[in-house]
């Protein structure tokens, strides 16, 4: 939970919520970075463009599943009765919803940093070089789609999560929302390595673009569609 400033309300609820999340989401942070790190070793170690190629367009599936920690706090704190606290000291649903994508971003980076140090450590300490291609395909595609995809997620969950009464199962993060994050990049995966190299850039930028688009569309609409109404405890 935040911590107190006094009777000016509650300081800054982002460094709380990272900490809660990594508590609360470690099982998923496992699971993506570990998983990850498996494919980022096994693609360093084998010569050939496999590295450049596939890695990238590994990094935003296993990166989405990293980042569903913050979706989880949300869920628990809203359940809890813990926003009907923070909008009674006066902080916005647009703060509280930013807080919780910004926690999503802290988990996400920790599964790309890590795989991406590792990976590239690992190549070059076999003396394979690091292909131009890859670092172009990271800051191009795997990045982008990263941070969009885990946006889309956070964002499309804390709509879901407010417009009904959390539970166990297929109407909760624990359900179908793992899905909303790791859909794109899966899909991405997929429809490029069916395309073939030439065309499966155009497939990873297109992609991009759409999630990103479609990401961004959901922040704007934030404070219209999530009132305070809609963060206030079911209970």
């Amino acid at each position: 939970m935040a911590s107190s400033s006094g009777p000016e309300g509650p300081s800054s609820l982002l460094g709380s919520t990272v900490r809660r999340s990594f508590t609360v989401g470690r099982m998923n942070l496992v699971i993506g970075t570990g998983v990850s790190l498996l494919y980022g070793v096994i693609l360093s170690v084998i010569p050939g463009g496999s590295f450049a190629t596939v890695l990238p367009l590994l990094l935003p599936v296993m990166g989405s599943i990293g980042g569903i920690g913050a979706m989880l706090v949300f869920t628990n704190d809203r359940t809890k009765g813990v926003f009907e606290y923070l909008i009674a000291y006066g902080v916005p649903p647009q703060q509280i919803f930013l807080n919780f994508l910004g926690a999503a971003f802290v988990l996400l980076t920790v599964v790309n940093v890590t795989t991406l140090f590792a990976a590239v450590g690992i190549r070059l300490a076999l003396g394979y070089g690091v292909p131009l291609v890859f670092a172009e395909s990271v800051l191009a595609y795997s990045l982008p789609m990263s941070y969009g995809a885990t946006a889309l997620c956070t964002s499309a969950g804390m709509y879901w999560t407010s417009l009904s009464s959390p539970r166990q199962g297929m109407n909760s993060p624990l359900g179908l929302l793992p899905i909303v994050g790791v859909a794109p990049g899966l899909v991405t995966l997929l429809a490029a390595e069916a395309a073939g190299p030439t065309l499966g850039v155009y497939v990873a930028i297109g992609a991009v673009v759409l999630v990103v688009l479609l990401a961004v569309i959901l922040l704007a609409l934030e404070s219209r569609l999530m009132p305070r109404e809609r963060l206030l405890s079911p209970a």
